[in-house]
């Protein structure tokens, strides 16, 4: 066991904690990433250092040809007194709170991993109280989650040894329902939601492959079994279904994807279980499934113990932008209209922010239904319009035209002028085709896993979002087309093609940037905004991320950075988020958007942070090892902060 330790000679490593508890990804499964802790705060936030550090030995066991392949976007969890963290090839690991020391690893995998292994990654786990079970029996408290293999595995929070009980030995083979092609992969990245007994599972399957892809369906377990409850399909299979009439000449028949890879949330009160669905297969042309194909790219409420269907409200009608819901649902209890409402927030890669009534799927705000641009590529079907919500406003301007351009100089300004002006852009919704076609957002997002946090005190969302343009392009089939993904430098800002067979055209995918590496969009690429959820307005947006790695000189310029990760909001006044491309782990106050505090982390933070109390301190703790897609410094760690021992 490959493990590095490094503890802060103050603490003593304490072998028995007390605890309060971050016991899911969002901290609740209502997803408010929300904690009441108070002890760094406004006033002391200036005296958080680094307590404790551990490191995974993931660098080593992957290789350092492949380090760069993971994305460690693990969010620990913290259940009767043990620290989880979940490495990006699925290795469990506990760890003392208060100390960082290793209690124990569970590892699922066999060594030496698969030589096509592509983009593993955890972002977490989920307990579940058996209340069946005697309470020094093994497994009455278990954890749950999945791994880039397809399966999904229980195992004891005190001890992690498999649960007997639950599949055979502690593991359950999902079946992806059909054979994969080559390069085509099927993961579950993100913690199951629990709710009445049944562990809910998504997955995330490479996209643009085929257009008789695998299904996107969602899994319920029984947590004590491991047996299948009940799934749902996203691509109503079944003509009586309501949605069906949505997917004209039967194209749900041969269509799959719609799947759920961002976490889902729970309202256990109501019994409710509510799913963000992704666009249907491929991404970005849609001749073969003609239709709005209800279900695709919508919010889902489900009956949790069965897998009804309860209501569900369409963010994108025929989704050909790659336009998925990628972030879990925030669940939050707002005043509207005089009254209490029970309220679904969902944020989305277009940067709008969706405010739902979750019992019913009615917007809160207006929603209109506007006319979008027309004229796609041969074949493709197009909804004449979207929904546009009024209130809040989008969080990214999706303006951008060729008086736009940016540039650090005016040769750089000109080249990205000549970019723009080569490229289609109507808007944003404009229809992909061969000449090429400006995503903006682009498929990255806006929002993305990240996801938000509300202060439920002061209604406010905190989001991080993006501000760069990307391109598709449909390039007719050749031929010898062949179904493997083709990469042209794209970790430097290049070109991916991906086969969409079964389709007439292959599809390109870039982003627009300048000869010198930056995007053709005005700053800020990245930014931090609260958004007030009552009156639907936004309070406040300020630069997230500084430009000092990359750029030749290492110039501290604050004009943002595309970001991946989300942030956390503390009742001390504090909202912490990493996710930028400067390695920078940072503290904003909620009520100004002003950084209080700053540290640079070992490796990219592209993960979301959590919080907690232990042995009479609080903790702040992110998982720091970079990201396969944004290139960030590789890693293995996972970071403590706490305040200053000693301090008055």
């Amino acid at each position: 066991m490959t493990a590095t330790l490094l503890c802060a000679a103050w603490l003593g490593c304490a072998l028995t904690v007390t605890a309060q508890e971050w016991g899911y990804y969002g901290a609740t499964q209502e997803g408010l990433r929300y904690s009441p802790l108070t002890e760094i705060n406004r006033n002391t936030v200036g005296d958080l250092d680094v307590a404790w550090v551990y490191r995974t030995g993931e660098l080593e066991r992957l290789g350092a040809q492949r380090a760069g392949e993971q994305s460690f976007e693990n969010t620990p969890v913290l259940v009767d007194g043990a620290l989880i963290v979940c490495t990006p090839v699925g290795r469990i690991v506990a760890l003392e709170p208060a100390s960082g020391r290793e209690r124990w690893v569970f590892d699922p995998n066999t060594y030496p991993l698969p030589a096509d292994l592509r983009f593993p990654n955890c972002r977490g786990v989920s307990p579940w109280l058996d209340p069946d079970v005697a309470e020094d029996a093994p497994c009455r408290r278990r954890l749950l989650y999945g791994t880039w293999a397809f399966r999904v595995y229980a195992i004891d929070a005190r001890t992690g040894r498999r649960c007997a009980g639950f599949g055979r030995n502690g593991e359950v083979v999902l079946d992806p329902g059909k054979t994969l092609l080559p390069g085509e992969f099927m993961h579950v990245t993100s913690p199951p939601a629990v709710i009445d007994g049944v562990a809910v599972f998504g997955s995330m399957i490479l996209d643009n492959q085929r257009t008789d892809a695998p299904s996107g369906k969602v899994r319920g377990l029984d947590a004590r079994t491991g047996a299948l409850r009940w799934e749902f399909d996203p691509v109503p299979r079944e003509a009586t279904d309501p949605a069906a009439a949505s997917w004209l000449q039967g194209s749900a028949a041969v269509t799959g994807h719609a799947n759920v890879w961002a976490p889902m949330s729970v309202d256990a009160a109501r019994g409710l279980l509510f799913l963000p669905t992704t666009s249907p297969s491929p991404d970005f042309y849609g001749g073969r499934r003609p239709g709005e194909n209800r279900y695709a790219n919508s919010v889902v409420a489900l009956r949790g113990a069965t897998g009804e269907v309860v209501w569900h409200y369409q963010i994108t009608h025929h989704d050909v932008w790659d336009y998925d819901l990628p972030a879990q649902p925030i669940l939050v209890d707002l005043t509207h209209g005089g009254a209490r409402v029970p309220a679904l927030v969902q944020l989305t890669k277009q940067g709008l922010v969706f405010v739902l009534n979750r019992e019913t799927g009615e917007p809160l705000f207006p929603v209109e239904e506007r006319p979008v641009p027309q004229a796609g590529a041969d074949g493709e079907w197009l909804s004449p319009t979207q929904p546009f919500p009024t209130a809040p406003p989008p969080l990214v301007d999706p303006r951008l035209g060729p008086e736009d351009a940016w540039g650090f100089t005016f040769i750089d300004r000109w080249f990205c002028r000549k970019r723009i002006e080569a490229l289609r852009y109507e808007g944003m919704y404009t229809p992909p085709g061969t000449r090429g076609t400006i995503l903006m957002p682009p498929f990255a997002g806006g929002a993305n896993w990240g996801g938000g946090a509300v202060d439920p005190q002061r209604k406010l969302l905190l989001v991080s979002t993006m501000h760069v343009a990307g391109v598709v392009r449909l390039v007719p089939r050749a031929q010898e087309s062949t179904g493997a993904p083709k990469y042209t430098d794209v970790n430097a800002g290049g070109i991916i093609r991906w086969p969409q067979l079964g389709t007439p055209y292959e599809a390109e995918n870039w982003l627009v940037m300048s000869p010198l590496g930056a995007p053709c969009t005005p700053p800020p690429w990245g930014r931090l905004s609260a958004v007030d959820l009552e009156r639907g307005t936004i309070a406040w947006q300020v630069p997230l991320g500084t430009l000092e790695k990359l750029l030749p000189l290492p110039l501290p310029l604050e004009l943002g950075t595309p970001n991946s990760g989300g942030a956390i909001v503390t009742a001390g006044g504090l909202v912490f988020i990493a996710a930028t491309m400067d390695d920078k782990f940072r503290a904003f106050d909620i009520d100004s958007g002003a950084v209080l505090w700053q540290r640079e982390l070992p490796a990219g933070g592209q993960a979301t942070p959590m919080t907690y109390a232990a042995a009479g301190r609080q903790y702040v703790v992110i998982a720091a090892g970079g990201h396969s897609i944004y290139q960030t410094t590789p890693g293995d760690y996972v970071v403590a902060f706490a305040l200053k021992a000693g301090r008055d």
